[in-house]
C-alpha cells in the first residue's frame, strides 16, 4: 500500500506522462504499393494505433491532480478511475498486439489511400513497453487505493471555521490590537461585524 499521498500523486503523474511518451513513437511498420510507387513504407504511431492509450494517459494525469485536492470519497473515486485507466491502456495495447494488421491497414489508408499491404506488419518494441507502463498504472492505482484511508485530510486553511484561533467576538467593541492578532491567526475580524 502507498501510505503517502504525495508519492501516489507523483507516481501517477509520472506514469501518465510515460503513457504519453510511449505512444508517440512508431508501433507498426509495413509497406503498400501505390500507382506511383511499387513500395511505400507505412509507419503507424501508438497514438494512431491505440487512441485509447492516449485517452488513458490523460485520465491518469487528471486523476493524479484530483487526488491532491479531493476529499476522502472523491480521492478514492479518482484513484479507482486511475486504476481503470491503466486497465484501458493495457486492453488497448493488447488489442494492437493481437491484431496488428487492423491498425496497419487503417494507417495505410490514411497515409497512401491504399488498404492492401504488400509486406507483413512489423511490431516495434513500443507496444510491449506500453503494456508494462499500463500495468504499472494499475498496480500503483491499486496500492494507492489501498493506502488512501491512512492519508491525512486535505488542508482546510481556506475554509471558514468558527473555532479559528484569534477570532473576534462580534459583540465586543473594535480593538486594534485584537483585530491585528486575529489577522495574524488567519481570521477576518471584520467578517462578523
Amino acid at each position: 500500500m502507498i501510505r503517502s499521498r504525495s508519492r501516489a500523486v507523483v507516481a501517477l503523474l509520472a506514469l501518465g506522462g510515460a503513457l504519453f511518451a510511449v505512444t508517440a513513437p512508431v508501433w507498426l511498420r509495413t509497406s503498400v504499393a501505390t500507382a506511383l510507387e511499387p513500395q511505400v513504407t507505412i509507419e503507424v504511431t501508438g497514438t494512431t494505433a491505440a487512441p485509447a492509450v492516449t485517452a488513458a494517459a490523460f485520465v491518469t494525469i487528471a486523476c493524479a491532480l484530483a487526488t491532491t485536492l479531493a476529499g476522502r470519497f472523491a480521492r478514492r473515486f479518482a484513484l479507482a478511475v486511475a486504476l481503470l485507466a491503466g486497465l484501458v491502456a493495457v486492453a488497448g495495447t493488447v488489442g494492437v498486439l493481437l491484431d496488428a494488421e487492423g491498425p496497419a491497414v487503417a494507417g495505410a489508408a490514411d497515409a497512401a489511400g491504399v488498404t492492401t499491404l504488400v509486406a507483413p506488419v512489423e511490431v516495434t518494441p513500443w507496444p510491449w513497453v506500453t503494456l508494462v507502463v499500463g500495468a504499472a498504472v494499475v498496480v500503483v492505482g491499486a496500492l494507492a487505493l489501498g493506502g488512501a484511508g491512512s492519508w491525512a485530510a486535505a488542508g482546510g486553511r481556506h475554509e471558514r471555521s468558527g473555532g479559528v484561533a484569534g477570532a473576534v467576538d462580534p459583540s465586543s467593541e473594535p480593538d486594534a490590537q485584537a483585530d491585528w492578532d486575529a489577522l495574524s491567526g488567519g481570521a477576518d475580524p471584520s467578517a462578523e461585524r
